[in-house]
């Protein structure tokens, strides 16, 4: 089983130093994601590609790597191949016949050879020869040059024969780690998922900055989106998910505050913080889900103003984008149940809020502030590893993992429905409900209360912090269920 890689054009138009270095990030990262799946597994750099091979077939396995490949920073794209040893234009045929006979039945197609080397024959000599085979022996529809059903895709490197399986897209970007770290105010919304998402797709670090405005269900949540983010796209680096408890703060500004400056002196609020994190960090760069005009706090006056709290730079990567792209690209990386389901804490809600706010009246305002709130604020700053996020979370709360299943007890499958789909649970005798995990809120309400509920996922994360979030509501009859894998 072997994969051809291609690199994210950006990568390719760098000086030979820093395309060095670039390759040489891209396939530590994949090496470091791998050896999770298989230590067998070798990843491979060269000039214009990144091969990852393993010996032998495994389904299971290729669709894992698949599935890493395509969430990789850096990849544009890449395909499954079976690799020969060149042999004549006959053999070539023959191995293409093998490959693609089932697919072409019924369809239209055309050979696409990519070549590279020195060799006594063309690419379209290789291709009219495959061709003209394929047509008279197989059971294809016929030949299309313009708009094919099936491409059948060859490539020619050197002595070698690579006959394509499968073709997929990449996330492009940069591999993760190549640019700065950065620190990201995440709220768990659509605007804050996606500008983190998009840092990192562009190859930084990114850390997770959360203020509490005085929700424990918020902050579960928020931990949710950023351990999917941290999971699905940035795993190959170690990051941090820092909350700040910033109740006291919101509350000195509804006493000391006019309402219209409340929204914009939050956020410089925020940023001042921001900054002190950054800086014990090492971490240069504020990113922020703002996007001109979405609301009143982010006309470009008042965001100007909103900067000029702090020395940081301050990254918006949605700073022009249009509300319902934004939303898409949730839906895109897997995310939009979380941010549609995230629960909400709104501390400050000005009936007329400024969109022109100005530098002496934000003055005049933030002199009647208490700084001593937010000195507190950032003393009680918690600073975990992403990866800690279950461990820390069991530490505020027991929540029972049982690994056997009772009378009276039914298990709730709360992975998303195509993990669901894809590994069903398999526990006879056992009553199992599906509900994914962003719809537990609703259905809570409508569960016996007579009974008691154990939540499930494959890794034991998603439904630990689901049950914490329903028992600091109230559901004392929901736990954890984690079976016992291992071999006797």
């Amino acid at each position: 089983m072997k994969f051809i890689l291609r690199l994210f054009p950006e990568i390719t138009v760098k000086s030979r130093p820093v395309r060095k270095r670039l390759i040489q990030r891209l396939r530590s990262n994949l090496q470091n994601m791998l050896l999770r799946y298989d230590e067998k597994i070798k990843v491979a750099g060269h000039w214009d590609k990144v091969e990852v091979e393993y010996p032998g077939q495994d389904d299971a396995l290729t669709a894992s790597i698949v599935d890493l490949l395509g969430r990789t920073p850096g990849i544009h794209s890449y395909v499954e191949v079976s690799e020969f040893a060149l042999g004549d234009f006959h053999d070539i045929y023959e191995h293409a016949l093998n490959a693609y006979a089932e697919r072409l039945k019924g369809k239209t197609f055309k050979v696409r050879v990519k070549r590279s080397g020195k060799h006594e024959f063309r690419s379209v000599d290789v291709e009219r020869y495959v061709g003209g085979g394929l047509r008279q022996h197989s059971e294809a529809a016929g030949v299309d040059v313009h708009k094919p059903d099936v491409f059948v895709d060859l490539e020619i490197n050197n002595d070698k024969l690579f006959v394509v399986a499968n073709t997929y897209m990449g996330q492009g970007g940069f591999p993760l780690g190549t640019q700065e770290a950065t620190l990201s105010l995440i709220s768990g919304g659509f605007d804050s998922i996606v500008a983190s998402y998009m840092t990192m797709r562009r190859g930084c670090k990114t850390h997770f900055l959360f203020f509490n405005l005085g929700g424990h269900a918020h902050e579960i949540g928020v931990k949710q989106v950023a351990l999917y983010l941290w999971q699905k796209f940035g795993s190959s680096a170690r990051v941090k998910f820092i909350t700040v408890p910033f109740d006291e703060v919101v509350g000195e500004i509804l006493q000391s505050v006019d309402h219209s400056h409340m929204g914009v002196i939050l956020k410089r609020m925020m940023l001042r913080v921001a900054e002190q994190v950054a800086d014990k960090m090492g971490v240069e760069a504020l990113v922020t889900g703002e996007s001109i005009a979405q609301v009143s706090s982010q006309t470009l006056p008042n965001l100007a103003l909103i900067d000029s709290a702090t020395d940081k730079l301050v990254i918006r990567p949605l700073v022009t984008m249009d509300k319902q792209d934004i939303i898409d690209i949730t839906r895109k990386i897997g995310a939009f149940e979380f941010a549609s389901n995230m629960p909400e804490y709104c501390g400050v809600i000005s009936d007329k809020p400024t969109t022109h706010a100005r530098r002496e009246r934000v003055e005049k305002e933030e002199a009647h502030f208490d700084f001593e709130v937010l000195q507190r604020s950032l003393e009680r700053v918690e600073v975990i590893s992403i990866d800690d996020i279950v461990e820390n979370m069991a530490v505020h709360a027991e929540i029972e993992a049982l690994t056997k299943v009772g009378e009276n007890q039914v298990i709730v499958d709360v992975r998303a429905p195509h993990e669901q789909e894809k590994k069903p649970l398999n526990m006879p005798g056992c009553d199992i409900l599906c509900v994914p995990f962003y719809k537990m809120d609703q259905v809570a309400e409508t569960l016996e209360k007579d009974k008691e509920y154990l939540l499930y996922c494959e890794k034991g994360v998603m439904s630990q912090l689901q049950a914490q979030q329903l028992q600091e509501k109230g559901f004392s009859n929901i736990k954890v269920f984690r079976p016992n894998t291992s071999k006797k």
